[in-house]
């Protein structure tokens, strides 16, 4: 992962996040593996040994409520680093699940954290996952808290397609994507029923911005989605998305 993958870093940390990021991916005890779209990962309220960088696919953090309902909380893409808090906490509050056919590394939570103790790079890198991970949750608060559904869903659009490109899952001038969420996911992490996913997502095609055919996103004016977005973006957002936009 290049400099521009970790979100408003400052400049005297740019390199330590990059050797950061080499030194865990060199860790001996790194497997990789396949995991199937639906696996759960995590299991919320039980402990967990292992720590995950998604190399393919799509995962997502959810929360189960014990009347069915459910709320993701976060979605992680290729390059992202999670379940750091293996490292730390005996119990994980919510679940992880697969949600597109993934390949993933996995170490134990005990040689991570024996790396994370004695070399300050390991450590920098996984922080910075934490505070990237914060950064996430305060724009989505804002989103659910302020934001109308159109706004939230343009900003997931725009925020997503971003993310792919700068972790090089798609090209700079790609502007479809793949989106292997149903629309009942789809409305449990934007906050809104299925029927008001299907209604926003008919309202975005209906006004030439963007069109979602089966799992596949299609942007048909990036300048329009972007205007919706806009509000409920943070300046690395803002930054990244005008820079995606093509000329």
């Amino acid at each position: 992962m290049d400099s521009s993958g970790f979100a408003l870093h400052r400049d005297e940390v740019s390199e330590a996040l990059a050797r950061g990021e080499e030194k865990i991916a060199a860790l001996p005890g790194l497997q990789s593996r396949a995991v199937k779209a639906g696996t759960t990962l995590v299991r919320g309220g039980t402990g967990h040994d292992y720590v995950y960088r998604l190399q393919s696919g799509w995962a997502g953090r959810v929360r189960d409520l014990p009347d069915g309902r459910s709320q993701y909380i976060l979605i992680f893409l290729p390059g992202d680093l999670f379940a750091v808090k293996s490292m730390f906490v005996s119990s994980h509050p919510d679940s992880v699940q697969v949600m597109a056919d993934a390949v993933l590394e996995q170490i134990h939570h005990q040689e991570l954290r024996q790396a994370f103790d004695h070399d300050s790079d390991v450590a920098t890198r996984c922080i910075w996952q934490v505070i990237e991970e914060e950064r996430r949750l305060h724009n989505w608060i804002v989103s659910l808290g302020r934001g109308t559904s159109e706004e939230r869903l343009a900003f997931f659009l725009t925020e997503t397609r971003t993310r792919l490109v700068l972790s090089g899952s798609i090209a700079p001038d790609a502007w479809s994507f793949e989106l292997p969420m149903t629309q009942l996911q789809m409305g449990d992490y934007l906050g809104i029923s299925t029927v008001h996913v299907n209604r926003t997502l008919k309202w975005l095609h209906e006004a030439g911005v963007a069109t979602k055919r089966g799992r596949r996103v299609f942007i048909r004016d990036e300048k329009a989605l972007a205007g919706l977005a806009y509000p409920l973006v943070d300046d690395h957002e803002r930054a990244a998305a005008h820079l995606s936009v093509r000329a």
